[in-house]
């Protein structure tokens, strides 16, 4: 394992770690499992055929040691602002698509930027990962920005009914994913 594959995975595997303990400090919560369980199996099943498959093997870009920084940088800055947003969004924070009991409508800090800020610097940490190891990577970001844009139409459903005085226009105002853009 070449020494940037190591940082990549020692990266990757402390944010899922602190994701985890971090979890266990929200809100109560209720999940509508029937739909959203059914995207969440398919993509699942997805990522464990390509995985069985050995698409994520193999097939590694070689880069340059530019392309590993970039890649690197990318994965820091990615993984820095979702770890901002969850830090600022405390415990209202929740699985996606989660209704939280007595939420709270969060606008500043990353959010002033785009409204599902978590969602942008996991994708932004994929793209980095795939551009320093394996091009394949580009298949579970892409992956992963369906299923974003879909959690994030449904919990837009949801906060547009629990704040519809708020709510609008902040999204009128705010990107969802990519600030001035999308």
């Amino acid at each position: 394992m070449r020494p940037v594959e190591l940082v990549f995975a020692v990266g990757w595997a402390s944010f899922w770690l602190y994701w985890l303990i971090a979890a266990l400090s929200t809100k109560r919560s209720r999940v509508p499992w029937s739909r959203e369980l059914r995207i969440r199996a398919v993509l699942a099943v997805i990522v464990i055929l390509l995985v069985r498959l050995g698409a994520f093997r193999g097939h590694g870009v070689h880069t340059d040691p530019w392309r590993e920084t970039l890649g690197l940088v990318l994965f820091g800055l990615g993984l820095a602002f979702a770890i901002w947003a969850r830090v600022h969004i405390g415990r209202n924070w929740g699985t996606p698509m989660t209704q939280k009991d007595e939420p709270e409508l969060v606008t500043s800090g990353p959010y002033r930027l785009v409204r599902h800020p978590i969602y942008s610097g996991i994708l932004v940490a994929g793209i980095g990962t795939a551009l320093a190891l394996n091009w394949m990577w580009l298949i579970a970001v892409a992956l992963a920005a369906i299923y974003f844009s879909y959690s994030a139409t449904v919990e837009e459903r949801y906060l547009t009914e629990q704040f519809p005085d708020a709510y609008p226009p902040y999204r009128r105002s705010t990107k969802m994913l990519v600030p001035y853009v999308f």
